[in-house]
């Protein structure tokens, strides 16, 4: 099998992209083959940056009413033969990993966002990926951070940091 290289990013809080957020995006994901958005994209607009990939994406607690209306609150993608399970948040908390199980018991990789801290970790066999914040809003002024998640015969996953600010 030809491994499949997707981007994962969250977080972007932009109601139009920029110039600036479409060279950084075509940088951190020029070789991806698919897009995941984990939400709090704020407008589907930030979305054509990606034409020519396939994107998958769902609101967040933060996007605008027609974000809303045009993406779910979460989706289950098949990637591979591996599950993906993508939300934005569960629940009103920050601690909410944990449970996410419930929405994708039979997730092999569980896609996140909301809390701006990015994760890469497995737990009871599932990998569990939150690619932080794409715009640098994290804690104590954190740049902005994304992941990468190679499909093949296994799921490998790494965050990267951004050098750039939006």
């Amino acid at each position: 099998m030809t491994p499949l290289t997707i981007g994962i990013l969250s977080v972007t809080h932009l109601s139009q992209p920029t110039e600036t957020f479409k060279k950084i995006a075509d940088a951190c994901f020029h070789g991806a083959d698919m897009i995941l958005h984990a939400g709090d994209l704020t407008d589907p607009a930030i979305l054509t940056v990606f034409s020519g990939k396939e994107v998958h994406a769902v609101h967040g607690n933060m996007c605008s009413a027609l974000s809303c209306q045009h993406l779910p609150t979460h989706k289950e993608i098949r990637v591979g033969g591996f599950t993906i399970g993508l939300i934005h948040r569960f629940g009103n908390t920050y601690d909410f990993e944990s449970r996410l199980i419930e929405i994708f018991p039979e997730a092999d990789c569980i896609v996140y966002g909301h809390t701006h801290r990015p994760v890469c970790h497995r737990l009871g066999g599932v990998l569990y990926i939150n690619p932080g914040s794409f715009t640098g809003t994290g804690y104590s002024g954190a740049g902005g951070t994304f992941a990468i998640l190679e499909v093949g015969e296994t799921l490998q996953a790494q965050i990267y940091q951004i050098q750039a600010k939006l």
